[in-house]
């Protein structure tokens, strides 16, 4: 996929196996896992799997979790995007269009996943035409659930997980279709 996209201060485009480093850095931090299962990863082969795997994401469904760079040094500042669900169910539902992202806490307040949500979200909508895109997030997660709200996604519903923790459902209807 040779796909890239652009905000003020962003390129986004699809992930490849050299932005590895760079995700072991940011996914081995522990405050990345703080409302992620709380398992940062050990390993690069861990890194190079994720890539591995949203690159055959690409390749089935034409979306995935794309690199974001920072315009002004080149940096990768950690993955956004919209993938679809198909491999689980969460909060009952399969099959749907997910947006996420994560940052290095070195990028964090300072507008850039702002910044990504809100072009995401109108690239979903208005470009691929998704019915329905949805998102969720750890209960406890102010600063993610701030984001989402801001950017317009709409909170459904609180549901807890398999192991009891609690997630927030989010949703953005296409009300052009």
């Amino acid at each position: 996929m040779n796909i890239l996209l652009e905000t003020p201060r962003l390129i986004l485009r699809p992930l490849e196996l050299s932005d590895a480093e760079a995700m072991f850095a940011m996914d081995s931090h522990p405050e990345v896992h703080r409302y992620l299962w709380q398992k940062p990863s050990t390993d690069i082969a861990e890194s190079i799997k994720v890539i591995e795997y949203v690159n055959r994401q690409y390749n089935q469904h034409s979306i995935g979790r794309y690199a974001t760079i920072l315009k002004e040094t080149g940096e990768f500042i950690g993955w956004t995007g919209i993938k679809f669900v198909d491999d689980h169910v969460e909060n009952g539902n399969t099959n749907f269009y997910d947006y996420g992202y994560r940052l290095n806490p070195k990028f964090w307040n300072k507008g850039y996943a702002t910044e990504a949500t809100n072009f995401w979200l109108a690239y979903g909508i208005d470009q691929m035409k998704v019915s329905d895109l949805n998102a969720y997030t750890h209960a406890q997660n102010g600063a993610s659930n701030k984001v989402l709200g801001r950017c317009g996604m709409s909170f459904m519903e609180d549901y807890p997980d398999e192991s009891g923790v609690l997630w927030k459902w989010w949703q953005m209807k296409n009300t052009n279709l």
